[in-house]
């Protein structure tokens, strides 16, 4: 029987002052001392925890830091004797990236990409007492030397992160640091066995009525006692089991079950997410070799892209129904992977689901997630879009590189393929497009190989062979061919960045994509995130080390300029702070509302991003300490179920009543003209029916949608529970009212409550909660109060909270804060 020692846990390292990187003056000296690790994780954590850098995510540390990723590093332990058996494996799920691996001074085997698992046969070394150290060259060498080999080429940053097969953005972004890190970043053990053991299950699922069929390709390895035996499989599922033999020689089995009256897997907003555990045994005369346990979800899976008279389409299709996606794209949860902890990835994920979230993208320039987030993901109903890990550069097709890429996506495909979660697969971010946009044929290095055939020919090739049960979209944003632009906004898949760069976000309503897979706008990290980051003694917005917390090229130019065509401009941090908080939220809300309106033209948004890796200004959230911005409480609105919105239609504004829901949605649409001072100036009162998964319209009378003082006056719309406004004027323009709040602070279990009211109209309130207390949580975003309503603002912390606390400055704001003084 296959038995295993866990090698993870405390190892050391050390400066590997003999190998090929020439050693910076920081790393010398370091030589010969010996540094506490922990595997999994990443150098850069460990030599923090033992006090010998400073914090690379705070101020400018990056910067001081930089030495580390330009020093090659060793990392060893020692373990005792292992059980007795004919096959002695190391095994180790990921290394971060380029090494060499020895056991009691002899080489076992060598690493060159992040993305695979690795399995040296180690059985001639063991002994009783064994050494393990894995030789780490810098990922600067290993990039740097395949760049000069196989010649640059035309990349959206400066740094060569095309050339090792290692998480892109490590090497920094536009809203991460560059902090290439190496060590052991996933699990590393000790197998032993004999005769034969279950290499892989690839676990294909399909659905005939009401009959779930279960496929499963299952590989074998033999040692040499079992190369010339029969042996025998057994899969079971939902009691059934079924048998298979595996004749002498052969490595290879297809076993395929029939689960009758099957309960589908669904996606949230579609149906229960229900699981069948699978349990795949080998067996040899009677002798129990081998076990393999894991889940399957029946469902099927596909993506709607017929022409039609609009242009393509592209519905995503789930057990037949098709689907808003109301996606959010995914990036790594740290720039040091190997340091995230399974219970930080399930939160992460549970708030998605929390905001209604359908459908999370795993980006190109991150990782293939751990299988913690695929089960998290198979269990709370969340669709995967998993990208190849392919982003913003052109990408040799040459080798080595090229069998690295096919060897990662082999072994990911196969890995992945058991979870229900996974839904599409799509070959890069952005190549495709930018092979275009940024005219990369005519830069240097344009000539020479840049990706083209990974994405149109061999991945989907690979994916025919080892995963056609999943489809397959050759890049994001892609139109479908080569004879319309990648990023054609009637074709497939579109990403809506010009209003971010260039324009204002008053122009998401004026374009009808047909799925948009990426947008977004950015935000400040709440204060308490950005002031334990920053060490200067205020936070100011013309601060160096705050900039260094903005990646994005002129991104605070860009934040400025978006802000002063909404808000007067200001110089006060805390006011700037909430003004790029408020337009976050308002530019996201705006695409989303509008494009939801849009269904079924537009047929889903992936917003830009749900998460950070480190304390950044950024398109997030939630920030990289894990408090929720503001955008993440409007998520949670805009993805609701059923939502309203009032949209310009052309000849005037219409009010929209979006139904995701299965059953129709019947009711009574009521409409007011008002003042800020809370009169009524006209209503309305129309009855809506809205059949399931679709958008009722109601255009809105001359009287409701024509103002007398566009700056004094405001539109309400409900159905329902669902309320929605519309504002005459910008923010800069606008009157709020001059009555100042009433605040009432309750304390209560857990926390307190802060009850808002006001006889004016009182917009967009916000309270920051880590303004309070750094562990304190509040569970709403920007509410606006109506004249004589009251809105009740929940904070709850893991200790009694200071009830005076909640009435210090900018603990309670609203927009006449954001907006300042007259």
């Amino acid at each position: 029987m296959l038995t295993t020692l866990d090698l993870s846990g405390r190892w050391t390292w050390s400066v590997d002052a003999d190998g090929p990187t020439p050693m910076p003056a920081q790393a010398e000296l370091l030589v010969g001392r010996a540094v506490e690790a922990a595997v999994p994780g990443a150098v850069h954590a460990d030599l923090h925890a033992a006090g010998l850098i400073a914090e690379p995510l705070a101020d400018r540390n990056e910067d001081e830091v930089a030495w580390v990723s330009r020093t090659d590093w060793r990392l060893s332990r020692s373990f005792g004797p292992v059980a007795d058996a004919e096959r002695v494996d190391l095994v180790v799920d990921g290394v971060d990236t380029v090494a060499s691996i020895s056991v009691n001074g002899r080489p076992v085997g060598s690493t060159r990409n992040m993305h695979r698992t690795y399995r040296f046969d180690v059985s001639p070394d063991v002994a009783a007492t064994n050494e393990v150290d894995v030789h780490f060259t810098s990922p600067y060498t290993e990039a740097e030397h395949w760049e000069r080999e196989l010649g640059a080429r035309p990349s959206a940053y400066p740094q060569p992160f095309a050339f090792i097969r290692k998480m892109a953005s490590s090497f920094g972004w536009d809203w991460g640091p560059t902090l290439p890190s190496c060590g052991l970043w996933r699990g590393v053990r000790v197998e032993t066995w004999s005769t034969a053991r279950i290499a892989a299950v690839r676990p294909l699922v399909d659905v005939f009525e009401d009959t779930g069929i279960l496929t499963a390709h299952i590989e074998v390895e033999r040692a040499a006692s079992g190369m010339t035996r029969a042996l025998h499989l057994e899969v079971e599922i939902a009691g059934q089991a079924v048998h298979a033999e595996v004749q002498p020689g052969e490595t290879e089995a297809t076993v395929v079950v029939a689960v009758p009256d099957v309960q589908r897997w669904s996606p949230r907003g579609l149906g229960e997410a229900h699981l069948y555990a699978v349990g795949i045994s080998l067996w040899s005369a009677g002798e129990h070799l081998d076990t393999r346990s894991t889940r399957v979800g029946f469902r099927t899976v596909s993506i709607e892209r017929s022409p039609d008279a609009d242009g393509t389409p592209f519905v995503v299709t789930v057990n037949g129904l098709p689907l808003f996606v109301k996606g959010v794209n995914w990036i790594p949860e740290s720039v040091f992977p190997g340091t995230v902890p399974a219970e930080r990835v399930r939160e992460r994920l549970t708030q998605a689901a929390e905001a209604n979230v359908n459908l999370i993208r795993v980006w190109g320039g991150g990782v293939y997630e751990s299988e913690e987030f695929y089960a998290a993901c198979d269990e709370l109903g969340l669709l995967v879009w998993q990208d190849f890990l392919f982003a913003c550069a052109a990408y040799p097709e040459e080798e080595p590189i090229r069998s690295e890429v096919l060897a990662e996506a082999r072994d990911n495909i196969v890995r992945l393929s058991a979870h229900p979660s996974l839904a599409v697969w799509n070959g890069n971010n952005e190549n495709l497009w930018m092979r275009l946009d940024k005219n990369w044929a005519e830069q240097p290095g344009g000539e020479l190989t840049w990706g083209e055939r990974y994405y149109l020919e061999w991945l989907p090739d690979l994916l025919r062979d080892l995963d056609p049960s999943r489809p397959y979209t050759e890049g994001s944003p892609w139109s479908g061919g080569w004879e319309h632009d990648p990023n054609d906004v009637d074709h497939q898949t579109f990403h809506s960045w010009d209003a971010w760069n260039e324009d204002d976000f008053a122009v998401y309503r004026d374009s009808s994509p047909r799925f948009v897979s990426e947008f977004g706008w950015q935000g400040a990290a709440t204060w308490r995130t950005l002031r334990d980051a920053v060490t200067d003694p205020e936070l100011r917005v013309d601060s160096e080390n705050l900039r260094h917390h903005q990646k994005a090229i002129d991104g605070h130019v860009k934040l400025a300029r978006n802000l002063a065509r909404h808000l007067p401009v200001t110089e006060d941090f805390d006011r700037w702070h909430l003004q790029t908080q408020w337009m976050q939220v308002e530019a996201v809300r705006t695409g989303v509302l509008h494009w939801r309106a849009g269904w079924p033209r537009t047929a889903g948004t992936i917003v830009w991003q749900l998460n950070d890796l480190w304390p950044v200004v950024s398109w997030s959230a939630i920030d990289g300490a894990g408090r929720c911005k503001p955008l993440y409480f409007a998520l949670r609105e805009m993805y609701a179920p059923r939502v309203v919105t009032i949209e310009p239609n052309g000849e005037g504004l219409e009010f929209c009543a979006v139904n995701d829901d299965d059953a129709t949605w019947r009711t009574t649409v009521q409409i007011t003209r008002r003042r800020v001072d809370g009169r009524f100036i006209a209503a309305e009162s129309v009855p809506l029916s809205v059949p399931p998964r679709a958008v009722g319209r109601v255009a809105l009378a001359r009287a409701i949608s024509e103002a007398d003082d566009p700056e004094a006056e405001f539109i309400v719309a409900s159905a329902d529970d669902r309320r929605t406004i519309w504002h005459f004027a910008a923010p800069s323009r606008a009157r709020t009212g001059t009555l100042p709040p009433d605040l009432t602070v309750t304390v209560v279990d857990g926390g307190l409550d802060l009850a808002v009211s006001s006889t004016d109209l009182l917009r967009d309130v916000l309270v920051q909660p880590d303004r309070i207390h750094p562990a304190a949580t509040v569970d709403r975003g920007f509410t606006t109060v109506l004249p004589g309503e009251t809105a009740v603002f929940r904070v709850r912390a893991p200790e009694p909270l200071d009830p005076a606390a909640a009435r210090a400055a900018f603990v309670v704001t609203s927009l006449r804060d954001i907006i300042g003084p007259e």
